[in-house]
Parts: structure tokens; sequence; C-alpha cells
């Protein structure tokens, strides 16, 4: 596989940068408006259907924003939505695929058989 590409580089210095700012202003906000943030959490939950799931307890869950964990999960996340993006024009990623029996291939190996 290779080095990516420098621009790859860049953008990831910058997601990482927005990631982590976003995980500081999270925890500080949590810390001192916690009813506030819980409020907002259990708003977007409920967009999502999260909440109304009887064994979903909202106290087992608001605490894991903006821990340690959710940074580098987001962070991943978002890198690999990086490698996934192309130009008009361009390759396409060769994203990873799992087959019906279970086998983990790219998406090149699978069309080739």
């Amino acid at each position: 596989m290779g080095l990516p590409p420098p621009g790859l580089w860049l953008k990831r210095l910058w997601v990482l940068f927005q990631v982590a700012l976003h995980v500081a202003i999270g925890k500080v906000l949590l810390t001192l408006f916690p009813r506030r943030v819980k409020k907002n959490i259990l708003a977007m939950g409920e967009k999502t259907g999260m909440t109304r799931n009887p064994h979903f307890s909202h106290e087992n869950w608001i605490p894991t924003f903006f821990s340690a964990q959710y940074f580098w999960f987001i962070l991943k996340v978002r890198w690999q939505r990086l490698e996934d993006m192309t130009e008009q024009g361009g390759l396409a990623p060769n994203c990873p695929v799992v087959r019906l029996s279970g086998e983990r291939c790219s998406i090149w190996d699978f069309m080739q058989g």
C-alpha cells in the first residue's frame, strides 16, 4: 500500500485539529453546564430514536461524549471518510467490503472475482 499523498496528510492534520477542538470545547461545556449539555444531547438522541429504547439509559452513554474513546472513534471515522472521497473523473476509492461468506476484501478484489 504506500504512503498517502501529501495533500491527505494536510487534510488529516486539519481534521485532527477540528476533532480535538470539538472534544475540548465539549468537555469544557459539559463541565460548566452539565444540565444544558445533557438536554442538547438528549434532543439529538430524540432525532435518532436512541432515547426511545428502554434498555439504553442516558446515564450510561452521555458521560462517554467528549471522552478519549469518543475522540479516537470520531477521528478514525473522519480520517476514513477522507480516504473514501474522490474527485469527479478521478479513481474511485478501493474501500474494504465483506463478501456474503464473511470474507473481507477490497472492492477491486471483489470485482475481479
